[in-house]
């Protein structure tokens, strides 16, 4: 058995163990009478919204690859889609996926510069309209996190998007550059080389994006409806359960909240961690006993079948073999 099998092999063993966790610790005697009035049409609507975004991913792939001057089909934008979840599930800190979009790209043609650009700028986007929303989300939502004060919450939302617009105005003006060439000669040689390169990435990511700023207001846009299907499979499972009297804006604030938090993550896929931070964001809102099914639901329509058919398309382009050594890398 080799490095990719055994790896395959332990992440379905630690998400079983986890989901059974979950489920173990949350159960209660409510259990059985919620879930006996579950709606199945709750489990469609969310493989629907799964489906919905998931596909506007994979057209604001090829929006952002036309704006470079690149184009793929549709076919293969869904594949990058998907090699992202399965490769970003096997590796620390989901790393493993830019690289899988990377790998999908090269294959279908594109240059490796700029695919690197555009995948980075894809995250970045992603991460952008996450912090950006953020503000919102602790303004509205008050007891999204209860140790914090509201003038707490306030001054660090203030902080969030004061910190991304001068970060923005920096990267524009090439302020940023003294300091960081200052950090990497203070770092040993290989870190300093890997901020360099990490650096001017970022620079090409930002050149790509500035390139047609009409078509990246859309594709913002597009990236947001994206996020907005992506996340509504929570409120799709709950309304499977009849659940009915909750501020979905809240419920939707929360999943957004909760999603950035697992970009920093260091588990793969953010295995563990977004459990524990479904449990701890969504139990007093949701039928009790319920909260670790409706954890485990989401995880595997929104994560595991994606990883499933990712490891598809993966194996089926580039052979058992290929993916072996791309874990070996990791």
């Amino acid at each position: 058995m080799n490095k990719f099998h055994r790896r395959l092999a332990f992440i379905i063993l630690l998400l079983f163990l986890i989901s059974w966790l979950v489920i173990y610790f949350t159960v209660d005697i409510n259990t059985l009478a919620n879930l006996t009035v579950f709606k199945p049409t709750g489990i469609l609507l969310a493989l629907v919204s799964i489906s919905i975004g998931l596909f506007l991913d994979g057209t604001r792939l090829m929006h952002i690859l036309k704006v470079s001057d690149e184009k793929i089909s549709l076919r293969e934008a869904m594949q990058v889609v998907f090699g992202n979840y399965f490769l970003a599930l096997l590796t620390p800190g989901a790393t493993g996926g830019a690289v899988a979009q990377m790998i999908f790209l090269k294959k279908f043609g594109i240059p490796t510069g700029k695919a690197t650009a555009v995948i980075l700028g894809k995250t970045l986007m992603t991460i952008a309209f996450l912090i950006l929303t953020t503000p919102f989300i602790f303004l509205y939502d008050s007891k999204i996190l209860s140790m914090l004060s509201d003038t707490a919450l306030f001054f660090t939302s203030l902080f969030l998007v004061v910190l991304f617009i001068g970060l923005c105005v920096a990267l524009k003006y090439h302020l940023l550059s003294r300091v960081i060439i200052k950090i990497a000669k203070a770092l040993p040689i290989y870190r300093g080389h890997q901020l360099l390169v990490l650096f001017k990435e970022i620079n090409e990511a930002a050149r790509v994006l500035k390139k047609s700023p009409v078509m990246m207001v859309l594709i913002c846009i597009e990236s947001g409806i994206s996020l907005v299907f992506l996340y509504a499979i929570l409120p799709c499972l709950m309304y499977g359960l009849g659940v009915t009297n909750v501020d979905w804006i809240v419920i939707m604030g929360r999943m957004f909240f909760l999603n950035m938090l697992l970009y920093f993550t260091p588990t793969p896929g953010g295995s563990g961690v977004a459990e524990g931070g479904f449990i701890l964001l969504f139990s007093h809102l949701v039928p009790a006993g319920t909260v670790g099914i409706l954890a485990v639901a989401w995880r595997i329509i929104s994560e595991y079948l994606p990883f499933v058919i990712g490891l598809f398309y993966t194996v089926k382009v580039f052979g058992e073999e290929f993916i072996s050594k791309q874990t070996e890398k990791a």
